[in-house]
């Protein structure tokens, strides 16, 4: 609450103070006796409105400060405003109110609330100091002389509202309002009138603000004039430029200058479609007739020059080898089968039918995994020029589409101008980060790529600054995510997905002695004689050094590794084989920044050691159970989603089904509660693969058989106890191969997938194909 000094009457009586509902204007400023209509679209205004006209119609009004501000309070608005009454009340369509106020008296607010909605004020009414009967007649006279002045310059006042201004006269603070409610002062000048009490005082003021407009109008009408003068003058200029070229014409000079000749050899040798054709002829014609200096004549000659580059029908011979094909990509990629298949199926199909539509493809796959080096493979292997477009962070449609010619420094989209510098209508144009696009109110750009990236569509792609069709059909566009779900689906359903998985262990080791240790040696100076890696080594490096799902990081250690040799050898000078072996790479990289999972010494009764899929690829997840007395509670931990506790409550529930079978007690859910954890519980886990090694280990605990530490299992449990496939099975066996497990358990419906692991490992473990729970206990139950 803010203290406010009383007012008092000029028979020394204390001013009524009143109570009424507020609403804050934005940008106008209400004087009393004056009527005007406000429209209102906040709810608390709304609401002080209804309750005035629930009541005696009666309101207040004060100014904002700051217009921008939503939610005004005390300090927000200014403390004289307008007592008012509200004479008419329209809801529009939109929701907002039209209400017609007539202004009453001036107000000082002493105190502001918020009730249930609603701003209320507590305000005193302004008594007004009259002016001496002899200044009113000629501040009167003054004010009229000056304002029918401006109202003469301005034309904004009629007629009629100078014959209701005659009969105001008598009232000299009526009249002041009147005036003041008019001119077009701003609102901080207003306020100033409002809040002025002494009438005196104001008209003085208010002929001071009239003569202030006065003079700004007169010096904008004489910069009007100015502009007039000049752009006549302009337009005299380009009559006598024609004229001139006339005369020329008829004396048999050549009245184009060698631009344009320059322009039409252009156009000439240049193979474009019968539109674009049409349209650059049209716009020269439109060029020969303006003024060279004109701002329009640089708009067309930067249009002509667009449509003279673009490499129309221009396309760059494609390789139509597949075996060359397939070496080019296998030299520069490890693994990725599917990817090479399909582009290899698209230089099949193109050799055969010697024309076919570019396919979309879109690779999807956690960073480092190759993506973008991959595109780059593919304009190798094809024979075609390769183009990226990165689209992280693009929200402005017009960046796909271009800008429409009217806007100034108007260009077309990264599409067609990617295509210009490539000079040719067929590349490999790779969409890098297609995930990672944005929206405002400029636009959608993944809407603008629908077209596109549409093969029945792209034929007669528009560019808003082209304004004619361009065949975008030849393109072979590769889009790269690192997700799916930030893809619009419209957009998701016009390309063909391939997904990228990540590396696993095997793979990456496979990548980083046959390809990143020989491209680090040779980027550091160094050679196969300087620096070799162990086997040892390199599976600490990525075991220990780094955790992704691909190869980025990777690629930093070694390099970090040669750079220290290649310092030592600058600083010594001698020239000698390093071996690099894992326990040297302390020295090099520092101790051990992550940890291999640690398996169990022994056989314990309710340890179970499960499998799961991460983006960086397989881990061991130990499961924990145990039981205590209780009353049949299970309680799960470690930081578990919702379908992995769904799993352990279906698994318990089939434990309980089964008592007779597995030799438990049929009472033991009254007598004991279970306890499930899985360790490492900050980190979440989820997914419906632990199911039957959680039910393994709560079999375990409660008939105190032990689980082998040798067998690692993974798989879906049914109530009924069948086994279901999971994914990232490749990923999982690895990871146990890896950690030295020889048994695994799946589902037998995973069978088909076990293609996809090297036979090598295959030939190193035993897998066993489980369709029932009761299987897997007899495998892992000692």
């Amino acid at each position: 609450m803010i203290s406010i000094p009383k007012f008092f009457n000029q028979d020394g009586s204390e001013s009524i103070q009143k109570r009424l509902p507020l609403v804050p204007l934005r940008d106008m400023v209400l004087f009393p006796y004056v009527t005007t209509s406000v429209f209102v679209g906040r709810e608390k205004s709304i609401k002080a409105l209804s309750e005035a006209m629930a009541k005696d119609k009666r309101i207040f009004l004060t100014t904002q400060k700051d217009p921008e501000v939503l939610k005004p309070n005390i300090t927000d608005i200014f403390q004289v405003g307008t007592e008012a009454k509200v004479t008419q009340l329209l809801k529009l369509p939109d929701g907002t109110v039209k209400a017609l106020i007539e202004g009453v008296q001036r107000g000082k607010i002493v105190k502001l609330t918020d009730e249930e909605g609603c701003l209320y004020v507590e305000f005193t009414e302004m008594p007004e100091i009259a002016m001496p009967e002899t200044a009113s007649e000629a501040a009167v006279r003054t004010v009229t002389e000056s304002f029918e002045h401006y109202a003469k310059l301005s034309g904004i006042v009629s007629n009629n509202f100078f014959k209701n201004l005659s009969t105001l006269e008598s009232d000299e603070s009526r009249f002041a309002d009147t005036i003041a409610s008019q001119m077009p002062f701003k609102v901080a000048s207003k306020q100033k009138l409002l809040e002025s009490v002494n009438i005196e005082e104001r008209f003085f003021q208010l002929l001071k603000m009239i003569q202030n407009e006065i003079e700004v109008f007169t010096m904008s009408q004489k910069i009007k004039g100015r502009v007039k003068e000049q752009m006549e003058s302009l337009q005299k200029k380009h009559y006598l430029n024609e004229q001139m070229r006339a005369i020329k014409k008829e004396m048999g000079e050549d009245g184009g200058s060698g631009e344009f000749k320059d322009i039409e050899n252009r156009i000439k040798k240049k193979r474009m479609s019968k539109e674009a054709a049409s349209m650059v002829r049209r716009e020269l014609e439109k060029l020969k007739m303006m003024s060279p200096m004109s701002s329009e004549a640089t708009v067309i000659r930067n249009y002509i020059d667009w449509l003279t580059s673009l490499p129309w029908y221009r396309k760059k011979r494609s390789n139509t080898k597949l075996e060359k094909a397939e070496k080019i990509l296998d030299r520069d990629h490890y693994g990725l089968e599917k990817p090479k298949e399909r582009i290899l199926e698209y230089l099949a199909v193109q050799i055969l039918v010697k024309k076919i539509k570019g396919p979309i493809l879109c690779l999807v796959g956690p960073p480092g995994v190759g993506k973008t080096s991959l595109a780059r493979s593919v304009a190798t292997a094809t024979g075609r020029a390769f183009a990226r477009i990165s689209l992280g962070g693009v929200r402005d449609e017009a960046e796909i589409r271009g800008h429409r010619r009217t806007y100034v420094g108007a260009m077309p989209g990264k599409i067609v101008q990617t295509l210009k510098k490539v000079g040719y209508n067929n590349p490999v144009l790779c969409l890098d980060e297609i995930d990672k696009m944005t929206s405002d109110f400029r636009g959608d750009p993944s809407s603008a790529l629908l077209e596109a990236l549409d093969p029945e569509q792209n034929k007669n792609f528009n560019d808003h600054y082209l304004e004619v069709d361009y065949d975008l059909s030849q393109i072979l566009f590769i889009t790269t995510a690192n997700t799916l779900f930030d893809i619009p689906a419209p957009l998701r359903d016009r390309m063909e997905i391939i997904r990228i998985p990540g590396y696993t262990a095997y793979e990456k080791e496979k990548i980083a002695s046959g390809y990143l240790i020989p491209k680090q040696l040779k980027e550091n100076g160094l050679s196969e004689s300087d620096a070799v890696f162990s086997k040892n080594a390199i599976h600490t490096i990525i075991k220990r050094y780094t955790k992704e799902a691909g190869v980025r990081n990777l690629e930093r250690e070694i390099s970090s590794v040669l750079r220290k040799i290649a310092t030592q050898l600058v600083k010594t000078g001698n020239k000698k084989l390093h071996q690099i072996s894992t326990t040297r790479l302390i020295k090099y990289l520092g101790q051990h920044r992550f940890r291999d999972s640690a398996l169990e010494t022994e056989d314990k009764v309710g340890i179970v050691t499960g499998l799961a899929w991460t983006q960086t690829g397989g881990e061991l997840l130990t499961i924990e159970a145990v039981t205590m007395p209780g009353k049949g509670n299970v309680l799960v931990t470690g930081k578990l989603g919702e379908v992995m506790k769904e799993s352990s409550q279906a698994a318990v529930s089939y434990v309980r089904s089964r008592c007779k079978e597995l030799n438990i007690k049929d009472d033991f859910y009254k007598k004991l509660d279970i306890h499930i954890h899985v360790p490492e519980g900050a980190i979440p886990k989820d997914g419906p693969s632990a199911g039957i090694a959680m039910c393994t280990a709560v079999v375990s605990v409660l008939t105190g058989k032990p689980v082998s530490r040798k067998v690692a299992m993974t798989g879906e449990i049914t109530l009924r106890g069948r086994v279901l496939p999971v994914g990232g099975l490749k990923e999982k066996l690895l990871a146990a191969h890896a950690n030295g497990l020889d048994c695994v358990i799946v589902s037998s419906e995973n069978r088909k997938d076990i293609k996809e692991i090297p036979k090598s490992i295959q030939k190193q473990m035993d897998i066993f194909y489980a369709e029932d729970m009761s299987q897997v206990l007899e495998t892992a139950l000692l």
